[in-house]
């Protein structure tokens, strides 16, 4: 009886896919795949420690790309980074299928797993491009924009191109306040950064220990204008709801002032 299986890994995609390597080369029956912080002891398997391994993880996604439209590995790196609980067995099922069919099958959604992943993807687009128009930048005492953002999945590496491509002249940060991990844009390159950050910070707002005082008149007089121009007895409430979903105000300085 082939034993069931348990397998953790780092949390990254890389060593996911090392996961995925290392069940066809150990002919696993994987039951559980789980990022090391979520993984608990199950009765009656085996439990693998997989070791994120580059060549590994590239030899499956190559793969998977000759097998694959660019809607699906789109899919499966989007799902991968919706956090949802159990996806990467979703993932898996969903590879799985693809490696074992001699046709294109990344878009048959009568698959649970193809289905399941598809919407998880879904989601997280909708988040992405929330976080591309409702991110506001404040500018620091250091002549930084920083922006602060509790996104429900892990979109930041799915925004950093776009907020490149648009505010190349400037040096700016964007900070995951839920995963404490940001990226900064340095006037030459991308990169992941961790900070202390001091939570009163904020999401919005323009403390003065902190913020330049030209954000602070900024905000105040951005705050005066909005209010100025909205006329209460046109306002609807309900459209204004669907096109900006409440959890996003925070983001807003005429939400917050």
């Amino acid at each position: 009886m082939q034993q069931q299986a348990v397998l953790s890994y780092d949390g990254t995609l890389e060593g996911f896919l090392t996961c995925v390597f290392t069940a066809y080369e150990e002919k696993l029956k994987v039951v559980a795949i789980n990022a090391s912080e979520n993984t608990t002891q199950q009765l009656f398997t085996a439990s693998y420690e997989v070791i994120t391994h580059s060549g590994k993880a590239k030899r499956v996604w190559l793969s998977l790309k000759k097998k694959t439209s660019a809607a699906g590995l789109r899919d499966l790196k989007w799902a991968f980074l919706s956090e949802i609980p159990q996806m990467e067995m979703q993932l898996y099922r969903m590879i799985r299928y693809i490696l074992a069919e001699n046709v294109p099958v990344d878009r048959d959604f009568s698959h649970p797993a193809v289905l399941k992943v598809a919407q998880a993807a879904k989601k997280v687009g909708r988040e992405k491009h929330r976080m591309e128009a409702f991110v506001r930048f404040r500018r620091t005492r250091d002549e930084v924009y920083f922006a602060a953002i509790e996104p429900d999945f892990n979109v930041l590496p799915l925004i950093k191109s776009h907020f490149k491509n648009r505010y190349a002249d400037q040096k700016w940060i964007i900070y995951d306040l839920k995963r404490n991990f940001g990226i900064a844009w340095d006037l030459a390159a991308v990169n992941y950064i961790s900070l202390d950050l001091d939570p009163e910070v904020g999401i919005s707002g323009a403390p003065e220990a902190y913020f330049h005082t030209s954000e602070i008149a900024f905000q105040q007089l951005w705050n005066q204008y909005f209010t100025s121009t909205n006329i209460k007895s046109r306002a609807n409430s309900k459209l204004h709801l669907q096109q900006l979903p409440k959890r996003y105000w925070k983001y807003l300085t005429e939400k917050n002032l």
